[in-house]
């Protein structure tokens, strides 16, 4: 077997792996790159499209499913393996993803990545699979999915080829985190593929991280009466923060809220949330239930045209605006930091890693001004950074996952972080577990010998 690291290898985004058997050849997903450099990257496959049985997808961001219409467009025919709930966003993130790579095209003056009409015929490639059910699309393999606790529908992939079991966690949740459940446990393993986004470091505390939430919408809207504007990615942590902001209002640690989701794609999500429930936790089908019945809830508006995005331009103090996409490079969300940026009584909530490259990453890194619809704007407005928001799991949650391995993998691969997270977990991993783990190389193919 060989397995060769096209993306989300020494960086975050571009989550693709291709996996040779001798007898089929697919992908561990087919992710979009994201940041600098992405447009070239995110335009050559290094392989045949043609060649490809199927792919296995782990979730709907589109860091990890957004190359698939271009991989249909260019010869693909296999099926696309994904969780029911995956399966249901994708019908909406992907010619939504088409949308925007039209406009941007149309700006650039060049041909789109790909085009709405291709993101629909490439959702035909999709096939539902349940968490557990047992999957066999090619005679020499079975696959299983199992429920990753990232965002709804995420899983961990787990093949059996031949004498090996490849397992790829895809993005692994935090424990604890609201609406989907914990990360499931995985027994066995005999080459591992592991995310990193957070492997250098822990989250504060739930108990801590809403402190710090509640203090910026505080701070921002009662005491210096300004707007709140949190980029955030529709699917997932949209509905995170949601849940959050509800549960601070429960628990009648805000005043009045108005809340702008301003994301058609995000209220698509929200209301594909709301369909699975039997994928909810406990705490939140409770918080929902009060949402519909309790006093002091705060009040939700989802915008969908884009003259309502622009009405919530004329607001000068007391909304908070939740806006796509979450690391700022495109979307709604940039018209409302353009308003609001310049505004020392205003904030930015940061909620999410944010990508080396990124118009977000540059803003958390103190930058003085950006450039926006091409012209400069000075960044005056306080800027949060609150990491324990984050649907992903961090270093601690990560080995802890890893710890209920019964046996120790033969090959462990440190994918979907940044050179300093990535090596920080692997290094953590040899000297915890005393297991031989590596940080794969852009393109790098490595043989994998069954038994051995």
């Amino acid at each position: 077997m060989r397995l060769t690291f096209l993306g989300a290898a020494g960086e975050v985004t571009g989550s693709c792996f291709l996996v040779d058997t001798g007898d089929v050849r697919f992908l561990l997903d087919c992710g979009m790159f994201q940041g600098s450099r992405a447009a070239q990257k995110n335009r050559r496959f290094a392989f045949e499209p043609r060649d490809i049985a199927f792919v296995l997808l782990t979730h709907a961001h589109i860091d990890h499913s957004g190359l698939i219409p271009r991989l249909v467009a260019q010869g693909f025919a296999g099926a696309v393996y994904a969780t029911p709930a995956t399966c249901d966003l994708l019908r909406v993130m992907l010619p939504d993803s088409a949308h925007l790579q039209e406009k941007e095209a149309e700006r650039e003056g060049e041909p789109p990545l790909y085009t709405v009409a291709q993101a629909q015929r490439s959702l035909e490639r999709l096939i539902p699979v349940e968490y557990g059910a047992a999957l066999r699309p090619h005679a020499s393999l079975q696959c299983v999915f199992r429920d990753a606790g990232h965002i709804l529908g995420s899983a961990i992939v787990e093949v059996q080829a031949k004498k090996t079991r490849l397992v790829f966690s895809g993005d692994l949740g935090q424990p604890g985190h609201p609406i989907v459940r914990d990360p499931a446990t995985i027994e066995a393993a005999d080459v591992l593929l592991i995310e990193s986004t957070y492997g250098d470091r822990n989250h504060k505390s739930l108990v801590q991280t809403l402190d710090e939430f509640a203090f910026a919408l505080n701070d921002t809207l009662a005491s210096r009466k300004g707007n709140v504007v949190i980029p955030a990615f529709a699917v997932g942590r949209t509905q995170d923060i949601l849940y959050f902001i509800s549960e601070l209002s429960r628990a009648r640690r805000l005043g009045a809220l108005d809340v702008y989701v301003d994301s058609p794609m995000a209220t698509a999500a929200t209301r594909i949330t709301l369909r699975h429930p039997e994928l909810h936790d406990r705490e939140a089908s409770r918080l929902a239930d009060w949402l519909q019945n309790g006093k002091g809830a705060p009040r939700i508006h989802f915008t969908e045209s884009v003259e309502d995005s622009m009405r919530i331009n004329s607001i000068r103090s007391g909304a908070v605006i939740i806006s796509a996409s979450g690391m700022c490079d495109g979307g709604r969300v940039r018209h409302h930091l353009r308003y609001n940026l310049p505004r020392p009584e205003c904030a930015v909530v940061f909620a999410g890693f944010q990508a080396a490259g990124t118009l977000g990453r540059r803003i958390v890194d103190g930058a003085t001004s950006v450039r926006l619809f091409g012209e400069q704007v000075a960044v005056r407005a306080k800027v949060f950074t609150i990491g324990g928001l984050s649907a992903h799991a961090d270093r601690d949650a990560l080995l802890g996952w890893l710890a209920r391995l019964r046996r120790a993998p033969r090959a462990c691969y440190v994918v979907h972080g940044e050179p300093l997270a990535a090596y920080a977990l692997r290094d953590e991993i040899e000297r915890r577990f005393r297991w031989q783990a590596s940080v794969p190389a852009p393109g790098q193919s490595v043989t994998l010998e069954a038994g051995r």
